[in-house]
């Protein structure tokens, strides 16, 4: 009976410790997650300031319209990474996505005579059967993430200059121009839609079994495989996510210039990718945050934005840009060691 009491009494401080560990890591992430995001808001209001000192036209309402309507592109895609990033995964093909969905988007106008608004839901979706061929490739082929998405983004580009032999769309309606510069009551409509997509993406990762999901296949795939997840179902639904972002998002691109552009978004997947990562997105997995990326976008957006403020060099900005991805990485790394420190 002795045995029996005692070997129950170990069974239960195992279980208790266990559990303890459990909501320390719970904790630790949390606690890195705002640490994140609050060191990379804290880096956007040091460079907002500087750059309003050190430039008169930085607030001045064209320029802020300017830095709202680039930066709603770039964190759009970024909010579907978010989703990936955080399952482990990486997405080198949203550049080309986006310019394949925004030049398929514009040609559906301009040849077909389609309405702007169906126009823009077609690009979405041709983005999205990319996203599709993503996941399929990951999970039915085993390919790979970066690998995967790495043949997409060539196949993807290819296709762009291949619609129209790598020529722009023009004469397009000029009524399309708003959703990539309209206003609504002075607040520009680029901002609008991101506010609402940035809203929808949170409560999905943080409301919902595929943000649930989200998180556990990041933390340990094969533990959640084991917890009877259907990993492929969801990475898939996720891969697709981000393939509708990003050619939703380059649509709002051709908006803003009112054309389809085939080079557009050539070393876009830098930005968003760092964009996530600054804002505490873990390339290893199971965290991030839409907060957090939104945050990283604008970061982004106004270091390119002063660049061209202080008229420096554009390869001067791609060693910016270069930089930055170093520093967050390696930030990333950091906090990792911290968290499996404290959580031991």
């Amino acid at each position: 009976m002795k045995d029996t009491a005692r070997e129950a009494h170990d069974a239960e401080g195992r279980q208790s410790s266990a559990e303890r560990g459990i909501v320390r890591r719970t904790m630790g992430v949390r606690l890195a997650d705002a640490a994140a995001q609050l060191a990379a808001a804290g880096a956007l209001i040091i460079v907002s300031l500087c750059l309003s000192l050190v430039s008169p036209v930085f607030l001045t309402f064209n320029n802020l319209f300017n830095i709202v309507a680039q930066t709603a592109v770039t964190a759009v895609i970024a909010i579907g990474m978010t989703f990936v990033i955080i399952t482990a995964g990486i997405d080198l093909s949203v550049g080309s996505t986006a310019a394949l969905g925004g030049m398929l988007g514009t040609l559906m106008m301009s040849h077909t005579g389609l309405s702007w608004p169906l126009a823009v839901v077609g690009g979405a979706l041709i983005g999205g059967v990319i996203g599709l061929g993503n996941g399929l490739l990951i999970t039915g082929a085993g390919l790979n993430p970066f690998i995967a998405t790495l043949g997409m983004m060539s196949v993807a580009r290819g296709l762009t200059y291949l619609t129209t032999n790598a020529v722009g769309v023009y004469g397009l309606p000029g009524d399309f121009g708003l959703l990539g510069q309209g206003l609504i009551d002075n607040i520009p409509i680029p901002l609008v839609i991101l506010v609402i997509v940035a809203i929808l993406a949170h409560l999905l990762l943080t409301r919902t079994r595929l943000g649930r999901y989200t998180y556990a296949i990041g933390s340990n795939q094969e533990a959640a495989r084991l917890s009877g997840i259907p990993i492929g179902r969801y990475l898939i639904a996720i891969y697709v996510l981000q393939g509708l972002l990003a050619g939703f998002a380059g649509m709002i691109a051709s908006s803003r210039v009112v054309s389809g552009q085939p080079n557009f978004g050539v070393g876009l997947e830098l930005d968003v990718i760092a964009a996530t990562v600054i804002g505490g997105a873990s390339l290893f997995g199971g965290q991030g945050t839409i907060i957090g990326t939104l945050i990283g976008a604008f970061l982004i957006a106004v270091i390119r934005n002063g660049c061209v403020l202080l008229n420096i060099n554009l390869y001067y900005q791609d060693v910016i840009s270069g930089a930055v991805i170093w520093l967050a990485v390696y930030w990333d790394q950091f906090r990792r060691k911290k968290l499996a420190t404290a959580s031991q």
